[in-house]
Parts: C-alpha cells; sequence; structure tokens
C-alpha cells in the first residue's frame, strides 16, 4: 500500500479547517435572546484572541452588539446584547442584557470579560437555526 502524501494533505487541511471553524461557532443554551436567536440555534462568532490572533477589540463594541462574555454570576459564559456603555471610576462598563430578559445582567461587564462577539451581515446576526440540539443533548443540558 503506498501513501498517497497528497491526499494525506488534504485531509490535514481540511481537519484544521474544520477544528478552526468549530471554534467560532457557540451552541445557544437558553431562550435569553429570543427572538434574536433561540435554544438550540448556533451563532457564529469572532473571537478577541483566537490562538494569538485578535478578531476585533472588545473596547471597540458598541450598544446593539451581542457579545459573549465571561459572567460573574454564571459559571458559563453568556451571550448577550450590550444595551448602555457607562462611565465607573474612569472605566468603560457594559450593561449587557438578555432580549427576552426583563432586567440587565445584574453586573456591569468590563471589556477584559468580553471574549468574543456574534457576526453580523448587514444588520443580521449569524445564525444557524436549530443543529445545535444534538450538542445540547450530549451536555445533558
Amino acid at each position: 500500500m503506498e501513501i498517497d502524501f497528497k491526499e494525506v494533505a488534504s485531509y490535514i487541511v481540511i481537519l484544521v479547517i474544520v477544528l478552526i471553524a468549530a471554534q467560532h461557532l457557540n451552541v445557544v443554551v437558553s431562550g435569553s435572546m429570543e427572538p434574536a436567536f433561540y435554544r438550540g440555534d448556533i451563532v457564529l462568532v469572532e473571537k478577541a484572541d483566537f490562538l494569538g490572533l485578535h478578531e476585533f477589540d472588545p473596547k471597540d463594541v458598541k450598544v446593539g452588539d451581542v457579545v459573549v462574555y465571561d459572567a460573574k454570576w454564571f459559571n458559563q459564559p453568556v451571550i448577550h446584547r450590550i444595551i448602555n456603555i457607562v462611565d465607573v471610576n474612569g472605566t468603560t462598563m457594559y450593561v449587557i442584557k438578555g432580549d427576552n430578559n426583563n432586567a440587565p445582567d445584574p453586573y456591569y461587564v468590563n471589556a477584559d470579560q468580553i471574549t468574543e462577539k456574534v457576526v453580523t451581515l448587514g444588520d443580521n446576526l449569524v445564525i444557524i437555526p436549530k443543529i445545535g440540539y444534538l450538542s445540547l443533548w450530549l451536555r445533558g443540558l
């Protein structure tokens, strides 16, 4: 059996592309952002730091952006929308809220907590509906 190095290289390239793409997809685990997206949907994100590459600067986010951040009040990253930007003792802080929630998230968020931003095309969030349910089921969520 002869090894075809071009074929092996092709498989390696495909695997790398799939692994990179997978790192830019987040499964939505709750209904807090309905109707923008729903539990089980997948959102495409850009990362503040992906293997040393800075796809966006968290300090440049604006009101209306949907971001993923490390919440002080929850043990998993949260995907919610920035609804206000305030200055607290000289530090820029973000007020963040789920579209379907009655009140903002309980704590201000600083730029260092923002790890990802949901990609938009025009004014539309990039969403793949429903296919994240398998991931939720496998994770017991």
